[in-house]
């Protein structure tokens, strides 16, 4: 195309499709030029926003302008589009979670591999604010080293009432947030998962997970807590991590948390509390003076440095951000969360 851009076919053009046609507006390097998608209403709106719409998928593959494929549709179905596309001679950026189990990302990735196109797994969420703040604590031992680290999404409004509470589409909210949450962990501690132990609930009574809660382990004796839950009207914070120094949350999305850091681990002053009906020195709080309340530190994220690292990509010159095997990683730990889910078993992961 003119001006050293690239032509993106968007293939499921709902709410996230849309989303993605809106941050890529002004793009230097890509340019939305066609989107399909099986419900008519939805091919009318990405023309009502200029571009070429198609009700078949074979059709946008043939359009000599579309040299990428973004796909935003159902989890079931990722995998045949990425191959076709892949086949076509397309490059793909995929929709999370990538596929319904590993295998069929591998089958995906022995295509990419025959084919020689880019295929990359669009992890968004590892550009959240709230995650690069907790991150930068975390490399940077902010709070000393950190030992426990919790991370959750509450909502109270249930599966939304779309293919996402339908098993057979891969709905839930472990295939739904769970790969972001996964994800992000993984990167950031970035050592040997040992041991996970998952539990689901089904509050609603839907054939699909509407939350979970899942603890894992890693080589060093870390360990992380995830939860999702779908009927909480008081959310918990977002993050609660604990180092050997302090202790860092961030109580939701607006990023207004605090760090709270020991100043003299030897309390000379510390003074027992009555507590209930029973009475406590190793519970009393500390004194005055003895912790300090910091804030958190600022970091920049954009999101579309992950548009820019994709096409760096299809020129050969990057690695990927978000590298396959993190991806087929996080898709062999959700595995193991639904088996231990099933036999009510922690499973000894690595």
């Amino acid at each position: 195309m003119a001006n050293n851009q690239y032509g993106l076919g968007i293939v499921g053009f709902g709410g996230m499709g849309e989303h993605h046609s809106r941050t890529l507006e002004g793009n230097e390097r890509i340019k939305v030029v066609s989107v399909c998608d099986i419900k008519p209403e939805r091919v009318q709106r990405g023309q009502e926003l200029g571009y070429t719409g198609y009700d078949r998928y074979e059709d946008m593959l043939n359009d000599p302008q579309v040299s990428l494929i973004l796909i935003a549709t159902p989890n079931d179905v990722h995998k045949d589009l990425a191959i076709q596309a892949l086949e076509a001679g397309k490059h793909v950026i995929c929709e999370k979670p990538v596929t319904m189990n590993a295998q069929e990302l591998q089958d995906i990735l022995d295509v990419e591999k025959q084919t020689g196109g880019v295929f990359m797994v669009h992890q968004n969420r590892r550009w959240d604010n709230d995650f690069q703040v907790i991150k930068k604590i975390y490399d940077d031992k902010l709070i000393g080293e950190v030992y426990n680290i919790e991370s959750r999404v509450h909502g109270s409004r249930g599966i939304p009432g779309d293919w996402r509470h339908e098993k057979v589409h891969g709905g839930g909210m472990m295939l739904d947030w769970g790969v972001h949450l996964i994800d992000r962990i993984m990167v950031m501690v970035n050592e040997k998962l040992t041991k996970l132990y998952c539990e689901f609930s089904y509050v609603w009574q839907g054939e699909c997970d509407d939350g979970f809660k899942l603890m894992l382990t890693f080589e060093s004796g870390r360990t992380a807590f995830i939860e999702v839950g779908t009927l909480h009207y008081a959310s918990l914070p977002l993050w609660y991590v604990n180092g050997t120094e302090g202790t860092a949350v961030i109580p939701d999305w607006s990023n207004k948390g605090e760090m709270t850091r020991l100043v003299d681990f030897e309390e000379k002053d510390a003074m027992p509390i009555v507590a209930g009906a029973g009475f406590t020195k190793t519970m009393a709080p500390r004194g005055e003076g003895n912790v300090e309340k910091l804030p958190l530190p600022v970091v920049e994220s954009d999101v579309k440095e992950f548009y820019a690292n994709f096409i760096d990509c299809v020129e050969g010159k990057a690695e990927p951000f978000i590298k396959n095997s993190e991806v087929m990683h996080v898709m062999k730990i959700m595995e193991a969360a639904f088996q231990s889910a099933e036999t009510g078993q922690a499973i000894h992961f690595e």
